[in-house]
């Protein structure tokens, strides 16, 4: 049996995978990035080793992808992070479908077709709001655990709007709203409109929609209110914050079966 590996470095997160020929994860892992990319990259890679059967399990050949895929000095070939999403999304999901991904620092929507092959994406680099990092910086605003988020939301009574994008003034909003007297839980959903607003305004959602990500993975609630507005039933991947992780192992496996990485 062989065993292939995809690492995908994000500016907060490092995601190791391990599948067998069958496509069966193995092993996975998820560690901070920090700021030795490649030393996260090697800790991620030997948890999910572990886990998969350490020594036992031989060499794997490693496809890395994310922001920080070129720190990966183990590994046989990168690719983009856009067609490694769209890899482990479709695998999952094998129709034509939207992909939300949202991460630590970028949200991304990529259209995929009836083949598996990405048609169209649009991501946002450009501010933190709608992304982990944003709701990171509110959860430490609101001096809640980031891990609350999700539970409380749910438990809110009143659906409100909280207008700002920029994460500045979104903390300035909160706290006019606590002045306000405005339930925390209530605060807490209204954020979580807002990263949902800010998703809908980079695009449409075409046909069935899957959603992947650390934040989606943490907050299952959130993926309750984007079928709620948006009124269409989404597919959630297993371990969706690995899901490009995933397609870049699944770009490891075709390399087997060509005989060689891909260009």
């Amino acid at each position: 049996m062989s065993y292939f590996a995809g690492i995908d470095i994000g500016a907060s997160s490092t995601k190791a995978i391990i599948i067998n020929e069958a496509r069966e994860v193995t092993g996975h892992a998820v560690v901070h990035s920090g700021a030795d990319f490649e030393g996260a990259a090697a800790a991620a890679f030997e948890q999910a080793r572990a886990m998969a059967g350490g020594d036992s399990i031989g060499n794997c050949e490693i496809v890395a992808t994310g922001y920080g895929r070129r720190n990966v000095p183990a590994a046989r070939e990168t690719r983009t992070e856009i067609s490694c999403h769209a890899s482990g999304s479709y695998h999952h999901h094998p129709h034509a479908h939207t992909l939300i991904d949202i991460g630590g620092q970028d949200s991304k929507v990529v259209k995929v077709d009836d083949a598996g092959k990405r048609v169209g994406f649009k991501m946002n680099r450009k501010c933190a709001a709608g992304t982990g990092a944003f709701l990171e910086e509110i959860a430490a605003r609101l001096k809640l655990e980031l891990g609350a988020l999700n539970g409380l939301a749910e438990s809110a009574g009143n659906d409100i709007q909280i207008g700002s994008y920029c994460t500045v003034f979104t903390a300035t909003e909160i706290l006019a709203r606590i002045r306000e007297g405005v339930a925390v839980a209530d605060i807490v959903k209204g954020i979580f409109n807002s990263v949902i607003k800010r998703v809908l305004e980079m695009d449409s959602l075409d046909g069935k929609v899957v959603m992947s990500g650390g934040v989606v993975a943490y907050n299952p609630y959130l993926v309750k209110m984007f079928e709620h507005r948006t009124g269409k039933e989404i597919f959630v991947p297993p371990h969706p914050q690995l899901t490009g992780a995933f397609g870049a192992a699944l770009y490891s496996l075709e390399n087997k079966d060509k005989g060689g990485p891909n260009a």
